[in-house]
């Protein structure tokens, strides 16, 4: 899965978890659902988006919006509420086209295993394929991936042209006009067409923002490797890249304010606070969004409260695990396994993920773990408070939060 938008599961309450992971399984499942398993390997962070902000903006009950999917292995062979409708047909119409574009600048770099001819004649039978694909399902919801497609023309084009010392902004431009359609068309798909104008800013600037952030990155590779980079080929140096990439954000966050939405606080994170994070993560923190005292009103730091017990009967939260094999909420473990029956459930658990991604009760002694991904977390949110979890329930954090004790988003917006 690749993103600039890489929430962490500390930095998000409970709903917004919930309603979060919901639209990334959607988002897999209409790819699959649509296009085949293979698609599934295009879904992606910043795809998921795209499902959150027609959500966001569409005032329908939850239920409209959401269906029980089945068992799956990274969700430790349990079942989920997941995104459904129009917007996760449009997010995954968009991420199938995008990483159609993606996949043939590999081929056309021969970056890596695409250098080879077997395979890069495979990967341009797959594009094409997703490139028909992508506009059909996008043509159902009213969206031509043609400007996406047109975009990835011309970013080629861009770059062949482009003399030393010419503007970024030149090269970026591709990438913020498809990104700009996109976000826009969530607005006609949710009965918002007020919002059309202010989304398609936002989609503009978060367009330059990855574009800006991907080249950051790959920079010191790309030197290595003799790879074209828009900023070496412009002679951006990353003071210029940092300040550009630090006023999308700031863009973004007024564009989103003039947003109508039903549901403010996901689109928010994402949008408001998750792009400011990929900067930092790029170019390094600008300030600290730390608390200013580190502890709560009891003296006691958020992270070292004790967990909270469910009352009795209270239904368990769709992330607990649960079903054959877990020990329900504040009970005791059985006795341990046998090393055969051990072996057995190891087995078991490994093969369908569970013992990477989930919370799980150990194979032998039964008592609860995390995953290995989560033990070995490449989280990078200081072990604080975080502004838009104490101020869930505005979904405005940057107005709301001068209430919530000892807690600085440091946000500027």
């Amino acid at each position: 899965m690749f993103g600039i938008i890489r929430p962490c599961r500390h930095r998000l309450s409970e709903r917004l978890q919930t309603s979060w992971t919901a639209h990334l399984c959607g988002l897999c499942l209409a790819l699959r659902d649509d296009h085949g398993q293979l698609a599934r390997t295009a879904t992606n962070y910043d795809g998921l988006i795209i499902s959150v902000l027609v959500e966001a903006q569409a005032a329908r009950e939850d239920s409209s919006w959401r269906r029980t999917a089945g068992p799956c292995p990274l969700r430790g062979m349990r079942t989920a509420s997941v995104a459904k409708g129009e917007g996760a047909r449009l997010a995954a119409a968009v991420s199938l086209a995008l990483a159609s574009v993606k996949i043939r600048d590999h081929v056309d770099d021969r970056d890596g295993v695409f250098a080879r001819r077997p395979v890069a004649a495979g990967a341009r039978v797959v594009t094409r394929r997703w490139d028909r694909q992508s506009a059909g399902s996008a043509s159902t919801v009213g969206f031509d991936t043609a400007v996406l497609l047109d975009a990835a023309s011309r970013q080629g084009e861009l770059e062949r042209t482009l003399r030393p010392g010419g503007s970024v902004l030149l090269v970026t431009e591709p990438t913020e006009t498809a990104t700009s359609a996109a976000f826009a068309h969530t607005a006609v798909i949710a009965g918002r067409p007020g919002n059309a104008a202010p989304l398609a800013e936002a989609g503009r600037l978060f367009g330059r923002l990855a574009h800006l952030l991907d080249a950051a990155e790959d920079q010191s590779a790309d030197a290595a490797s003799g790879a074209w980079n828009p900023l070496t080929a412009t002679g951006t140096d990353r003071a210029e890249a940092e300040r550009l990439c630090r006023d999308a954000v700031h863009g973004i966050r007024l564009a989103l304010g003039e947003v109508e939405l039903a549901d403010r606080a996901l689109v928010h994170v994402l949008l408001a606070h998750e792009t400011e994070r990929a900067v930092d993560r790029v170019f390094g923190a600008r300030h600290a969004a730390s608390c200013r005292t580190g502890h709560d009103a009891t003296g006691e730091h958020p992270h070292d409260a004790p967990p909270r017990e469910a009352p009795p009967g209270a239904p368990v939260p769709p992330w607990v695990p649960q079903g054959p094999g877990f020990t329900p909420p504040g009970q005791k473990p059985p006795n341990p396994r046998n090393l055969l029956a051990g072996c057995a459930v190891w087995a078991l658990m490994a093969c369908t993920c569970q013992l990477l991604c989930c919370e799980h009760n150990d194979p032998f002694s039964r008592e609860p773990r995390k995953g290995f991904c989560e033990r070995h977390d490449c989280c990078d949110c200081p072990d604080c408070c975080d502004c838009c979890n104490c101020c869930d329930g505005c979904g405005d954090c940057c107005s709301c939060c001068d209430g919530c004790d000892g807690c600085d988003c440091g946000c500027d917006c």
